[in-house]
């Protein structure tokens, strides 16, 4: 089992940054992506940007250019630096650690952000 605990989610006004963090423990396959996704009422769950165990990156087109995902693997440990928020980010942040080829996706409990304009 993997466990995925999330961290740095908050209240910030528009134009400001927040950085998340999600930590992975347990049985974790080398092999993995790990990503950001958010969920605001009413809407779907959307992928924000997710990392390869390589260091390849993706991002949404809504959030390219102010959103950075990074990760160290030696702590099995995902940031999503987030700047220039705007008020359509607020939403709840999951952490998503999709493990290549092997078995099913592991969530995080999510973390609200909220952008006041």
């Amino acid at each position: 089992q993997v466990q995925l605990v999330e961290s740095g989610g908050g209240l910030v006004q528009a134009g400001g940054s927040l950085r998340l963090s999600c930590a992975a423990s347990g049985r974790i396959f080398s092999f993995n992506v790990m990503g950001w996704y958010r969920q605001a009422p009413g809407n779907q769950r959307e992928l924000v940007a997710s990392i390869t165990s390589g260091g390849s990156t993706n991002y949404a087109g809504s959030v390219k250019g102010r959103f950075t995902i990074s990760r160290d693997n030696a702590k099995s440990t995902v940031y999503l630096q987030m700047n220039s928020l705007k008020a359509e980010d607020t939403a709840i942040y999951y952490c998503n650690l999709h493990p290549v080829g092997v078995g099913s996706d592991y969530w995080g409990q999510g973390t609200q952000v909220t952008v006041s304009s």
